[in-house]
């Protein structure tokens, strides 16, 4: 595991620092948005084919070979997670993702190693190296987007009497919780397997939940990418919010 954790880092890191050149050099943000997601892309598929050519990808950026859905190996990521806030400089709440499943003995897949970057911020958090996951205490805060906050995360925050944390990229929310900014990351607008995989696999190494808005198990490499809602929590107020989304589909 630590030298896909290893190989996990470096391309975060490696797409990341070739992303802060390119928004050096281009001041128009629609150009922008597409360069990064291009030229992201394309560093680190050719990077992959290179150090790992026995391995399938799915990215965001590029044509879904359905072939990896068989592959004992995949690797899931988002070349610029947040082109929004990418294309907005100074900001800097983007992500590159990067993230491995696996295939076990018995036929199913988990995934095993993974990397977030946050190259604005010069940071990259990852399975090898865990981050260690702070006390938390107070009203429960919520990660949230900075500008479309969801009315089903509002409506959970009042539930909850949590406080709202708006902030950018998914990667951001999912490593705020991690860091201990937010206390959850709760998400049920739609969302595909790139957007999360990078962020859970890296939260469930710092020892946080992670799962579907139900309670249910999230799932990779499935044969439709699309993983609409996921759940990050702290440990500590995770039923808790689990408890409180039951509610709100309930009623």
């Amino acid at each position: 595991m630590s030298s896909d954790s290893d190989l996990a880092r470096e391309l975060a890191e490696g797409a990341g620092r070739m992303l802060l050149v390119v928004r050096a050099q281009e001041t128009d943000g629609p150009t922008l948005k597409r360069r990064g997601d291009a030229e992201s892309h394309e560093w680190l598929m050719a990077q992959l084919k290179e150090r790992a050519p026995e391995d399938a990808v799915l990215s965001e950026e590029g044509k879904d070979d359905r072939g990896r859905v068989d592959a004992a190996r995949v690797w899931i990521v988002d070349p610029v997670d947040g082109t929004r806030e990418y294309s907005e400089p100074p900001r800097d709440d983007w992500a590159v993702h990067v993230a491995l499943w696996e295939r076990g003995a018995d036929g199913t897949g988990e995934l095993t190693a993974g990397a977030v970057a946050l190259p604005a911020r010069d940071v990259v958090y990852d399975t090898g190296q865990p981050p260690v996951v702070p006390a938390r205490s107070g009203p429960i805060r919520l990660a949230v987007s900075r500008s479309r906050p969801p009315e089903f995360v509002t409506a959970l925050a009042e539930k909850l009497d949590a406080v709202l944390v708006p902030m950018g990229s998914a990667g951001v929310k999912g490593m705020a919780v991690v860091t201990g900014e937010a206390d959850a990351y709760v998400h049920a607008g739609g969302q595909f397997e790139w957007d999360s995989a990078a962020p859970v696999v890296v939260a469930r190494a710092a020892g946080l939940h992670t799962s579907r808005i139900d309670g249910s198990p999230l799932e990779y490499n499935r044969e439709d990418p699309k993983l609409p809602d996921l759940v990050i929590a702290h440990p500590d107020v995770a039923e808790e919010v689990l408890a409180a989304i039951g509610t709100l589909q309930q009623g």
